[in-house]
């Protein structure tokens, strides 16, 4: 899990780079909660597609069962 870049985070937040760089400096809590909060994001879209792969695994096998049993 890697930061965010500074452009990404320029955008999500509508600020610009020195705005980002003086949370940094004078907010240091404030950007450590930004950056993990983008971390945590970023885990739960991949747990979010880890379950859609398995839902279509669970689907595939309950038509699989399906015509087996007709």
């Amino acid at each position: 899990m890697s930061a965010p870049s500074l452009r990404k985070l320029e955008s999500d937040l509508e600020v610009n780079k020195t705005t980002l760089h003086n949370w940094k400096r004078n907010r240091p809590k404030l950007y450590e909660f930004i950056i993990e909060s983008y971390k945590d994001r970023e885990i739960l879209k991949k747990n979010l597609e880890i379950l859609v792969k398995q839902k279509k695994m669970i689907e595939e096998e309950i038509y699989l069962t399906k015509k087996r049993v007709s």
